[in-house]
């Protein structure tokens, strides 16, 4: 028993003068030990197999070998559908972009005294952040149809609830002694917030809203699979087909102008922070 005490209570280092001083609780070892339970159920539940993933390994590379040769000449049937799943990632993204500094504002414990509305606000939100963006784009297509409209949604909703949660979340950490400065003067509690919180918090803002295009660019690749339109409706009808060669092309396209969008918001993103 007193092994295991002596494992998370170190004894007192005697100093020079004859003090002494008592280490820190090692909760170092419960971290590794409630990780490794943690490990070990994951597993089991998971039926983690070592040999199934080494096997599984060799039919990855497989599977890579038929893709290439790429067939390029798909090249032309895939830039329609890639402009409109740029077009409904940003139109969702600019939407979001709109309306979650009001929400945000409504949220924020610093701006909003009222604890029921803004309990409401956060609930409902993390509501819409709870539920995957394919699983609204799938809701979206039942009340909206198929279509990119439904994907925009299914993206607005999801990014306007992210976003509503980073930015009250940077307002609450704003100084407010501009805020209680304007408030002195005589302006509203919302047009505080205008004048001097929102420049504090607009180069992260900005930074957020790109950083959410970034990611949406990459959901909306897939949201064709419940039929919201883009290239996702292609990617899905080439697996269906076999048509390994055409989906190459479409994966080369899609690496290239998330590449090309990141580099454009990194440097935007730099110029703004």
């Amino acid at each position: 028993m007193s092994q295991l005490k002596s494992l998370f209570y170190p004894k007192p280092i005697v100093l020079n003068n004859g003090k002494e001083v008592k280490p820190p609780f090692r909760i170092g070892i419960i971290v590794i030990v409630i990780v490794g339970v943690l490990l070990y159920f994951s597993a089991k539940v998971t039926n983690f197999n070592l040999i199934l993933l080494i096997n599984g390994g060799e039919e990855f590379f497989r599977f890579l070998g038929r893709l290439f040769p790429p067939n390029l000449k798909y090249a032309s049937t895939v830039m329609n559908p890639m402009i409109q799943t740029f077009a409904m990632s940003f139109l969702g993204t600019l939407f979001a972009g709109i309306f979650a500094l009001p929400v945000a504002y409504l949220s924020a414990s610093n701006m909003n005294q009222n604890r029921i509305a803004r309990g409401i606000v956060r609930f409902v939100m993390s509501f819409f952040r709870t539920i995957p963006v394919l699983i609204i784009a799938l809701i979206m297509t039942y009340i909206f149809g198929l279509g990119t409209f439904s994907g925009m949604i299914a993206i607005f909703l999801f990014t306007f609830s992210i976003l509503t949660k980073m930015t009250y979340e940077q307002i609450e950490l704003v100084d407010m002694g501009p805020f209680e400065a304007s408030i002195s003067t005589g302006a509203s509690r919302f047009k505080a917030f205008i004048a001097s919180v929102v420049p504090q918090i607009s180069g992260l803002y900005l930074s957020s809203i790109l950083y959410n295009l970034e990611m949406n660019i990459r959901s909306a690749a897939v949201l064709g699979y419940v039929g919201a339109g883009g290239i996702g409706t292609l990617m899905n009808e080439n697996i269906g087909w076999r048509q390994y060669q055409n989906l190459s092309t479409i994966l080369i396209i899609l690496l290239i102008s998330v590449i090309l969008i990141e580099m454009l918001s990194r440097y935007i993103r730099k110029r703004l922070i």
